[in-house]
């Protein structure tokens, strides 16, 4: 039995709407989660190559002007990436079953590590296209990315999705909703882990916190590909831990496999969440230790 819990707030998932000629238009907290957070991981790459100091003697790996078409490039990848990864890695057999609703993006549906595939991807036509460096840019992206991730997991706790295991923790959520409330063995009302939560913190501020004071005060940003090891090790190893807590995937949940593991042995298994996590977090190890990662001796990048 829930000893106590804390209501959900419910402020819905829209901010406004407009009806205009039968059509409906409106701004969700999901797309303005989007908008912002890569407005502002657009400012830290802009005031991180304005400063030559944070960099080796040969500077910033790009200009202003092309740090604008790298973001083009950017949101190109993360809508593409996060869907497909979606469809690819969560739901195959139904979206095979109605190949069309793979664009109905407007229904919901995104993976960060699709998302993240989607931008490593994009990142990489952009600077063979530019001639420029792929590790320095691959660092600034890595500082620039916590933010978004932050208020994207806000979003998905105010629109009641992604929710976490059920317990009777003081600060358990009770998200309202017929699955969120079906928890076996649960009288009354059932309060679950804000696991988005603990992924916003974890995630977005304190791997944001940490990306920040190793590139603008320890100078990080002169060892390419530490950053980005840093952010890989770091998300990759907040994503295994909260796992733990966050509600499984139901399509992997069956009568032997209750917990949802992706991978499962028995009793032990690891969710599809961790199981795309650890080749992050190995990736991330090898380019903090990788004894490439020395101050860039790299020609100067192409300006247009």
């Amino acid at each position: 039995m829930m000893i106590g819990y804390l209501p959900f707030p419910d402020i819905g998932t829209e901010i406004f709407a407009i009806e205009l000629g039968g059509f409906r238009l409106a701004l969700r907290w999901y797309a303005l989660a989007y908008i912002v957070g890569l407005f502002v991981g657009w400012r830290i790459c802009a005031r991180s190559i304005s400063r030559a100091d944070f960099w080796s003697k040969i500077g910033p790996p790009f200009s202003k002007r092309q740090l604008e078409d790298l973001f083009t490039w950017i949101v190109a990848g993360v809508i593409i990436g996060g869907r497909l990864g979606f469809v690819l890695f969560y739901q195959p057999e139904y979206y095979l079953q109605n190949p069309l609703e793979i664009l109905m993006v407007w229904q919901g549906g995104m993976s960060f590590h699709g998302g993240f595939l989607g931008v490593a991807v994009s990142t990489l036509i952009f600077c063979h296209r530019q001639g420029v460096a792929v590790l320095p840019t691959a660092d600034l992206l890595a500082i620039a990315t916590p933010p978004g991730l932050f208020l994207g997991r806000v979003a998905n706790f105010t629109n009641n999705e992604l929710w976490g295991r059920p317990t009777d923790v003081p600060w358990g959520v009770a998200f309202p909703g017929e699955l969120a409330q079906a928890c076996p063995g649960v009288v009354g009302v059932c309060a679950r882990h804000p696991s988005q939560l603990y992924e916003a913190i974890l995630e977005g501020l304190i791997l944001g916190a940490l990306l920040l004071f190793l590139a603008w005060r320890r100078g990080w940003l002169r060892f390419p590909g530490r950053l980005t090891g840093v952010f890989l090790v770091g998300y990759g190893s907040s994503r295994v831990f909260v796992e733990f807590f966050r509600q499984p995937d139901l399509q992997f949940v069956t009568s032997d496999n209750p917990i949802g593991h992706a991978l499962h042995f028995g009793n032990w298994g690891i969710t599809m969440g961790q199981n795309l996590s650890l080749p992050m977090i190995l990736v991330g190890l090898v380019l903090i230790l990788w004894p490439a990662s020395r101050p860039t001796k790299e020609a100067s990048p192409k300006r247009p």
